[in-house]
């Protein structure tokens, strides 16, 4: 069983983000992860995720997502 983190934010806090790709971006706090100390941002690090067409009709897409982050990356505002 992982033990879970203290972490210094709650859902809602809005922070910005200190170090990273996306540094000095400010966004809103929607989940936390606590098993893993990391949080999810609002409009903050989205990564692609590229999708395979599952039969010759289909087109493949890539999709856009909001990906976590470690809780220490960001400042309380």
């Amino acid at each position: 069983m992982p033990k879970t983190e203290k972490l210094h934010v709650k859902i809602g806090d809005n922070v910005k983000i200190i170090s990273g790709f996306d540094k000095s971006k400010i966004g809103e706090v929607t989940k936390i992860y606590r098993n893993t100390g990391k949080i999810l941002v609002k409009g903050v690090n989205f990564k692609f995720k590229h999708i395979k067409p599952k039969t010759e009709s289909d087109v493949g897409e890539i999709k856009q997502f909001e990906a976590p982050i470690h809780h220490s990356n960001v400042k309380l505002i």
